[in-house]
């Protein structure tokens, strides 16, 4: 979204991406594919061919937009073009050191105000967009709480079940096991496929209609979560989101506008019982207001128009 708006804007753009990416951009590739799609892919030989292939152009470009997590960076003292960094979460600390040492020269992003690490030197805090043209407003017709996300003990799968237990609502679970064991042992027992259902991993086309059918969506994290696509995308299409207040859902919730935050099953349950005080139609404007893509690249546009003219 953010290559194809600016491009929309009149930016020349190229993007570095597999072969089979579809862009208006000019795309540069190293690789064929997404090496998780291609099992003859070795990782780390077509991240490096691929990060190399930027940095050996970067004298054509004003800037370059790495969201490619620390490996860039190693690269950004050898060119003069500045590299404008977006951190999406850090996956360990043990990363961190990597971008305390680039601090000086680099221009980071992060993608929520709680996400900042206190070591670092940020430029901006830019949320991320979505094309909202791509979700219809729901009703919440359905009569089903909605769980959309990992399963995986962070997510709070476990968490969102037993809220619905003592809701009295059917629980519909959609998304990727990440975690087999906790699966296993937390979820597979309670599928009945009446109370709590499982479909899995959904794709645009179904995640429209059962976003928009559920009374609400829980997202009970048990982390402190960088962003969460999931409750944006929720948001929407009308459909309110009762949140675990932790991590970014500060910022992306308003509590008693767009959906509830809570702080444990007992007024995870109390949120849902009020769950009617919430204007479906808001909940979707203000989304619309906050999340937009255009929002996203405008904000992306500015920041590298300052980077650009900053004096070096």
């Amino acid at each position: 979204m953010l290559t194809e708006g600016l491009v929309a804007r009149g930016h020349d753009v190229t993007l570095f991406a597999s072969a089979d990416s579809l862009t208006t951009a000019r795309l540069h590739a190293t690789s064929p594919a997404g090496y998780e799609e291609d099992p003859t892919l070795d990782a780390k030989v077509e991240e490096a061919v691929h990060i190399a292939s930027v940095f050996e152009r970067a004298g054509e470009f004003d800037v370059i937009s790495n969201q490619f997590d620390f490996l860039p960076l190693v690269f950004s003292r050898l060119v003069a073009t500045p590299v404008v960094t977006t951190v999406h979460g850090f996956s360990s600390e043990r990363i961190v050191p990597v971008y305390r040492a680039y601090d000086d020269v680099a221009h980071y992003v992060s993608i929520s105000d709680s996400d900042r690490h206190p070591a670092l030197t940020y430029a901006a805090t830019i949320h991320h967009g979505i094309h909202l043209a791509d979700f219809g407003e729901g009703r919440g017709d359905g009569g089903y709480l909605l769980f959309l996300g990992r399963i995986h003990p962070h997510k709070g799968t476990a968490t969102a079940i037993e809220v619905a237990r003592r809701c009295e609502l059917p629980l519909v679970i959609a998304g990727v096991v990440h975690d087999q064991d906790y699966f296993d042992r937390e979820v597979a027992p309670h599928l009945d496929g009446r109370a709590v259902s499982f479909v899995g991993s959904v794709g645009p086309q179904a995640r429209d209609p059962l976003l928009g059918g559920a009374v609400a969506l829980l997202h009970l994290i048990d982390f402190d979560e960088p962003f969460g696509l999931s409750v944006v995308e929720s948001m929407a299409v009308g459909t309110p989101v009762v949140a675990h207040r932790r991590g970014s859902m500060r910022e992306l919730v308003e509590d008693g506008v767009t959906g509830f935050l809570v702080d444990d099953v007992e007024s995870a349950v109390a949120a849902v019982g009020r769950i009617g005080e919430i204007d479906r139609s808001g909940c979707r404007r203000r989304a619309q207001e906050r999340f937009s893509d255009e929002r996203m690249v405008a904000d992306y546009e500015r920041l590298f128009r300052n980077v650009v003219d900053a004096p070096r």
